[in-house]
């Protein structure tokens, strides 16, 4: 473990991941930080020694977190950056921490159009970026703008367009240790009645089709060009599936459900296992849409 020290009064040490994440799985960060604002993120980064290794954690439902925990800075933007201001040009400007439910029920309220699909998406805006989340016919690349950027390793802070984030299916070139300060999407006006329908229809559909009540971050796997990796896994007669305390749904096959007494790892090798036996049995590689932060394959398996 890292003996590094940083002196300052926003980080804590030793703090448990697992209750920030949908899988409530994983150790402890070494060090951990909740910055209110740039001001505040800038300064922590100041005092973190360079050679600290930095990780950018969000709303915790896409990511699994290692049992042996993170040995370096964790950051999870507070406070300002969950602000949203929607303009009357259609510009809606958003914190990177603000929850992508929250945008669009904001923007149907106000009457923005273009943004409810973000209802059934439990993430945030940064996560939103980074990934290129989406659903429901559309993805953050169709409404994007612009994202302010901080490296949290360097400090610097830039304006990226969305041809500078380039954007892809699931995907974008932003690095592990850029953090989305904040992001500009552009809406149209829209009937509010409308649109609050339009969230009730994408909430009451997220209820019939995906599991809740349960331990899981969402879809597991990328989609394959023009097929649906959930079906794929379907038609392989995999729902249900158990090995140990983690299962393949019975509602949606590229949901991994973990029992309560589940480790990171179990979910690890789960995942893994069932990217083996799709591969096997059809030739596909699926790829994990969702992110494994810390130690799993070398120190784990030992």
């Amino acid at each position: 473990m890292t003996h590094m020290v940083i002196d300052h009064s926003g980080v804590r040490n030793e703090v448990p991941l697992g209750p920030l994440t949908t899988y409530r799985v994983g150790g402890k960060a070494k060090w951990f930080a909740e910055p209110s604002d740039l001001e505040e993120l800038r300064s922590i980064l100041r005092a973190t020694p360079k050679t600290t290794e930095i990780a950018i954690l969000g709303r915790g439902s896409n990511v699994v977190i290692s049992d042996s925990g993170i040995d370096g800075l964790v950051l999870r933007l507070g406070g300002s950056f969950s602000a949203i201001d929607i303009r009357g040009d259609g510009a809606v400007v958003c914190g990177g921490a603000l929850p992508l439910p929250q945008l669009a029920r904001a923007a149907a309220a106000a009457g923005r159009s273009g943004l409810g699909f973000y209802v059934g998406i439990p993430g945030s805006v940064g996560g939103a970026v980074r990934m290129n989340a989406g659903g429901h016919g559309s993805d953050t690349a169709a409404v994007l703008t612009s994202a302010v950027v901080v490296d949290a390793k360097s400090g610097e802070l830039s304006t990226r367009s969305l041809t500078d984030l380039a954007l892809t299916y699931r995907s974008s070139n932003l690095g592990p240790t850029d953090v989305v300060a904040q992001a500009t999407f552009h809406s149209q006006a829209g009937n509010v009645g409308d649109l609050e329908d339009e969230i009730r229809e994408t909430t009451q559909w997220r209820r019939d089709n995906q599991p809740s009540g349960t331990f899981n971050a969402g879809s597991v796997f990328k989609n394959p060009p023009d097929q649906y990796s959930g079906a794929i896994i379907d038609s392989l007669g995999l729902k249900g599936t158990r090995i140990g305390p983690v299962r393949v749904s019975e509602i949606h096959a590229n949901f991994m459900i973990a029992d309560a007494n589940a480790g990171a790892m179990d979910i690890w090798k789960f995942v893994h296992t069932i990217q083996g036996i799709v591969n096997a049995r059809t030739g596909i590689l699926l790829e994990p849409e969702i992110v494994f932060l810390g130690v799993f394959e070398l120190e784990e398996e030992q």
